[in-house]
Order: structure tokens, then sequence, then C-alpha cells
């Protein structure tokens, strides 16, 4: 028999479990024993996938610390109790707090896989499962060293191109003796030799034409110094990227997950936010969620470790 048990508190999205299912088919058989466990507000937003699945909900006492992986061990060590044991089991969350519960499940001769959206996944419980199934989007950590280079190392290349253009283009303008700017000024002094004795020849000719022939040496002057100056100044102002707008909007943008209303773990969203440079590697993000207490509810009041987003029109 195959069992398969849900933390959805961690693993909170229809379109994850609906991928785990299908990949769980293909590679472990059937499923006869189906449950999930949550709070309420999780569970709700599961609704539809969880009744297109035949999942059983098992929903939390309502109580200040969160009991969902409590609750979900102590089912799974009752069925590894049953005659006989189940084959495998398998458990819809990446939550590391789950490996003592793995290591004796494996302990009793149970095949334990684990089904975790990929951001999610503890790195120190992956060693104790026979088999880790990742799902969601293939999404890479900006603070990860492996995964992280969606945009920072893009925005870091193109700071240094920008400089070394910026350098090239300002040696002329360093350097006070190129040998490029006497071969552009030297033709043009004498141009002027050439055209200066014109007027002098003719007795007739007015003291304005004499200047309309002295006058074609100006315009050579720029042609040394105007493409040196004036794109050189620009790359300075290109390199200086606009701070990330921090409100209501940018934080859903950044954390999707919150925007159907339901409780996620306030470390997912503190990491969701660092990605996208909203939060610095540092800063607290209870104080970043803080500054907009109509939008979003932080649970428990006193050491809060859940967020969930104020839905427009909800109590």
């Amino acid at each position: 028999m195959n069992i398969f048990l849900i933390d959805a508190d961690n693993l909170n999205s229809g379109a994850w479990v609906d991928e785990a299912f299908r990949v769980l088919a293909e590679t472990e058989g059937p499923l006869p024993v189906r449950r999930a466990y949550g709070s309420a507000e999780n569970l709700k937003a599961l609704a539809d996938t969880l009744r297109a699945w035949a999942v059983r909900p098992f929903v939390n006492l309502a109580l200040t610390k969160n009991t969902t992986d409590m609750a979900l061990a102590v089912d799974a060590m009752e069925l590894a109790c049953q005659v006989p044991a189940p084959q495998r089991i398998i458990i819809g969350s990446g939550d590391a707090d789950f490996t003592p519960l793995v290591v004796r499940l494996r302990e009793r001769g149970i095949r334990v896989v684990c089904v975790s959206e990929r951001s999610k996944m503890g790195r120190e419980a992956v060693p104790a499962y026979d088999r880790v199934i990742l799902v969601g989007p293939e999404h890479v950590p900006q603070d990860s060293a492996a995964p992280d280079g969606r945009t920072a190392p893009a925005r870091k290349t193109a700071r240094k191109t920008v400089a070394k253009k910026a350098t090239t283009r300002a040696v002329p303008v360093d350097n006070p003796a190129p040998q490029a700017a006497p071969a552009v000024a030297a033709p043009a002094k004498k141009a002027a030799k050439k055209t200066a004795p014109r007027p002098k020849a003719s007795a007739s000719r007015q003291p304005a034409d004499q200047a309309a022939d002295a006058s074609p040496p100006a315009p050579a002057k720029p042609t040394t110094t105007t493409p040196e100056v004036t794109e050189a100044t620009k790359p300075t102002t290109a390199r200086v990227n606009p701070a990330p707008v921090l409100d209501v909007a940018a934080i859903l943008a950044a954390v999707p997950a919150l925007q159907n209303g339901q409780q996620l773990p306030i470390n997912v969203v503190a990491k969701a936010l660092r990605d996208q440079k909203m939060l610095g590697p540092n800063a607290a993000s209870p104080k970043l969620l803080g500054k907009f207490p109509d939008a979003f509810e932080l649970l428990p009041a006193g050491k809060p470790n859940l967020v969930r987003y104020r839905l427009p029109g909800a109590s």
C-alpha cells in the first residue's frame, strides 16, 4: 500500500499538487491513502485540487503554534504500525523538521519519498529520503551559489561593460597629446592658408567676404572633442540602477502565493523578497511587512512566523 501525506502549509499550490500526483502515478504506482494537513485557510485554497484528486483534508487546531508537522508525523507513524505495513510513504513537504520521522520510517523497511516545491526543499533533509521529487517552476534563488544567476550577474556584467566603454571613450580626453587630434586640425590650418590670399588678390572683395573665406577652419575644432566628451559622460548615469519600489503591489508580485489570502511561512516570504532585492541580507521581513498593517497580517502577534495578505473586502 502507498500513502501520500501532504503538508498543505508547505506544498500549498494547486498546480504543485497536480504535478506531484501526475509524477507519482507514473513512477510510484497507485496511492490508496491520500491526506492533506494544514490550516483552514490553506486547505480552503486547495479545495478544488483536493476534490479533484479525492484527498481527505485534516484541519489543524487554531493555535498560536503551527501544529501541521506534528499532526502529519503522528498519523504517519500510526499508519506505519499497521499490519501489513505500507510499502512506501510519500511526504508532500520539503520541511527539514520531518527528518526524524523519515529516519524512523526507513528503519521499519518503508520506502520514503519526498515531494517538495523546488525553493522550499531543505538541503539537509535530502539524504534521509529514498527519493526526492521537485515540482513547481525551475526558479533559481539569488543568494544560492549554484542557481543564483538570473538577474544579479547580468547587471554586474552590464555595469562592467558600460565601465569599459566609458574608460575607452574617456582616454582621448584624459590624454592631452593624442596623435589623432593634430591630424584633423593640421589640414584645416593649411586649407585656411590657401584660401586666405584669395580676398587679397581681388581689390573689389568686401571685408565680409574675407570673413566668410576665413571661417571654414572653425567647424573642424568640434570633431576632435565632441564625440568623446558628450558620450563619455552618459555611461555614468546608465550605471545607476533605480531602487526597487517597496509597496504592497511589489510585494505581491514578488510573492504571488500571497495573492489568494493564504498563510505562508514568513521565512519563505523573506527569501522571495531577498531574491528580488527588496529586502537586505540582514533585514527583518516582519519590519518591512509591518509597514503595511492594512495589507498584511503577521501571526502570531508576539513572534510571527506566518504572514497572510488581507484580501480586499475580506474581514
